[in-house]
């Protein structure tokens, strides 16, 4: 009986690299059933080929430009059946050690067929990679959001993000044209994009710059509080008793008439 073969997807942004992965699978093909699905020059590409092309295995380099491999990783987790993953890289071997230590599967540059033919084989006994495990490995902050839509992965630029707000067990996403459900944790986005957000209240970041000014106004109790007025949406939001530092620190009262 004939095996199902091993569909695997290659995502490298230099084409010597992904030429030379082709090349070794024909070689491991000879004692290993497996088919390439495609071939993507970074991680939202990778995306969209997997959207018509499911795979068993995502074959990727670390470093690339737009999305590299461990965000990828991080995205691939939401689709409905997500691959396993390998990654490829040049990192030198202090770097890796984090990836030993956390049982992250990945080829050393220039891959060796016997390397690759050994990973390929565990394949078929590996889960896909959590988010926590990817969360311990040495990373940059993530340049897309991703959220679940119709069975389908859609990212949203951390650059187009107004703001965060955390309501029920999800975060409302907003852009300038419009909003997304994310699940997970408002603490976490706040740690990993500190520096892009201010915290204007306990359920909701702003993007810095998306912050035109600050409003002084009354509440239904005749309670002065100060609101964010932002570029892009006509919506303000209130900022907590607790957070009015952002008001000092950011210090620009706009007056609307």
């Amino acid at each position: 009986m004939n095996e199902t073969p091993l569909r695997i997807l290659i995502v490298d942004d230099e084409t010597p690299a992904r030429r030379r992965l082709r090349e070794l699978l024909d070689d491991c093909a000879v004692q290993l059933p497996l088919v390439v699905v495609g071939e993507a020059t970074q991680g939202r590409e990778a995306l969209d080929l997997l959207a018509s092309a499911p795979a068993d295995l995502v074959l990727t380099d670390i470093h690339m430009p737009d999305m590299d491999g461990l965000e990828l990783a991080r995205h691939l987790l939401k689709l409905a059946h997500p691959p396993v993953v390998i990654f490829s890289t040049a990192f030198h071997e202090h770097a890796l050690q984090a990836f030993d230590v956390h049982a992250v599967d990945y080829l050393v540059k220039p891959v060796r067929v016997q390397r690759l033919l050994a990973a390929l084989q565990k394949v078929p006994k590996l889960k896909p990679l959590n988010g926590e495990r990817l969360a311990q490995l040495p990373s940059n902050a993530r340049r897309f959001l991703s959220v679940t839509e119709r069975s389908r992965v859609v990212l949203v630029p951390i650059e187009e993000v107004v703001y965060l707000k955390a309501e029920l067990k999800y975060i409302t996403i907003r852009t300038p044209d419009r909003e997304y459900l994310l699940e997970e944790s408002l603490t976490k986005l706040e740690n990993e994009f500190g520096a892009r957000f201010v915290r204007v209240h306990r359920n909701c970041l702003v993007a810095r710059e998306a912050i035109r000014g600050f409003e002084r106004r009354l509440n239904n109790d005749g309670d002065a509080h100060w609101e964010v007025i932002l570029d892009g949406i006509d919506e303000s939001l209130p900022v907590s008793r607790r957070q009015q530092s952002v008001v000092r620190e950011i210090g620009r009262e706009v007056v609307i008439d």
